[in-house]
């Protein structure tokens, strides 16, 4: 299944994307969020579409929101592939590095980026998510893809001197509004064929800047579900998304160039769709 959530900012309602058609499931579930997950909901929202109900379809032109409800958490995997690191200058990691990204940064997937209040360093990071589908703690790597509901393509946006020149941790350049657009849609894990080769891209303004490929990733997927439930509990309906290619603006030689107001940022992965989302600048 892909599963969509559409409407408008904060009453989203449930949906499947058949084809390129998208459907209202809200008769049949109240939303995709941790309940849901927990409930064994993909289950019995695949045994209700296969009973062949009259769905409402919903007009392309109608929003697309997060195709996951608010988190209890959002969780990151900084410095995951290799030619990130030397980009940026950096060590490859011995153990992954994790950051939170703020649940209020979640947004649809073509929603406006804002630029936030005196930022001049916002920058883009293309990068593979994916959704916890039931609690997991201390989770053995051999049985982790149980846990996983599905995959999503995310934007992790960084303002990068927030993140790095404020002194302490990166979250505080990480959790913006805005900065986590997910989506377009959920695809449960039978949609995608092989999670560890996806092609993957971004463009700024039409110019590709990151173009790679999940098979790059120096954690994969079931480590990552093992390693994390080791030092936290994961919630049905968290949201983990694994580290981003080369690329990103601050890498860029001979000078870093960041997103300004009107610019447009488009990217997608292999499967999972692609978005679009044109920068801001913040007003109250």
């Amino acid at each position: 299944m892909k599963l969509i959530r559409f409407g408008e900012i904060g009453k989203e309602k449930p949906g499947v994307l058949i084809g390129e058609k998208r459907y209202d499931v809200s008769s049949i579930v109240t939303d995709f969020n941790e309940s849901f997950f927990e409930e064994n909901g993909l289950e019995k929202l695949q045994k209700a579409l296969e009973s062949n109900p009259t769905l409402p379809e919903v007009d392309a032109s109608v929003r697309l929101g997060s195709p996951v409800a608010r988190p209890s958490k959002i969780i990151c995997i900084g410095l995951n592939y290799v030619d990130h690191c030397k980009e940026t200058g950096a060590p490859i990691p011995t153990e992954p590095i994790i950051f939170f990204k703020s649940t209020t940064s979640l947004c649809g997937p073509n929603d406006n980026l804002i630029i936030p209040k005196n930022s001049e360093k916002t920058d883009w990071e293309v990068e593979l998510a994916f959704v916890v589908g039931k609690k997991a703690s201390y989770v053995e790597e051999a049985e982790a893809l149980d846990y996983v509901a599905g995959y999503a393509l995310l934007n992790d946006y960084s303002e990068r001197a927030f993140q790095i020149e404020r002194g302490g941790q990166w979250a505080k350049g990480k959790g913006s509004d805005t900065f986590a657009p997910l989506g377009p849609f959920l695809a449960t894990k039978d949609e995608v064929k092989d999670v560890d080769n996806l092609s993957m891209w971004l463009t700024v303004n039409g110019k590709k800047y990151q173009n790679s490929n999940t098979l790059n990733l120096v954690f994969k997927i079931p480590f990552l579900v093992h390693y994390l439930s080791q030092f936290m509990t994961l919630l049905p309906g968290d949201i983990i998304s694994t580290g981003t290619p080369p690329g990103v603006g601050l890498g860029i030689k001979p000078e870093p160039i960041y997103l300004k107001a009107g610019d447009v940022v488009e990217l997608g992965i292999e499967g999972l769709g692609s978005s679009k989302q044109t920068a801001i600048a913040y007003t109250k």
